[in-house]
């Protein structure tokens, strides 16, 4: 194994260093598990950040709709 791969292979929880490579059938699926969750955790935030922006934007596109209103009426 190259030096590059066995650093691909290590992680570290807490500071501790383990390599994957030397995990057990369960440990492998938990340790896939948390990965796949941080990619989801990293993917809802990213969504969360487009829905708020898109929120704001019609919160705006409400306020100028309304102020156009009220210029028109009190004309």
């Amino acid at each position: 194994m190259t030096k590059k791969e066995k650093e691909k292979s290590m992680i570290k929880i807490g500071d501790k260093e383990y390599d994957m490579n030397s995990f057990n059938d369960e440990q492998r699926t938990i340790y896939n598990h948390i990965a796949d969750l941080g990619r989801k955790l990293q993917s809802a935030e990213f969504n969360l950040v487009q829905l708020r922006f898109g929120q704001q934007a019609f919160i705006d596109a409400l306020r100028v709709s309304l102020s156009k209103e009220e210029i028109i009426e009190s004309e």
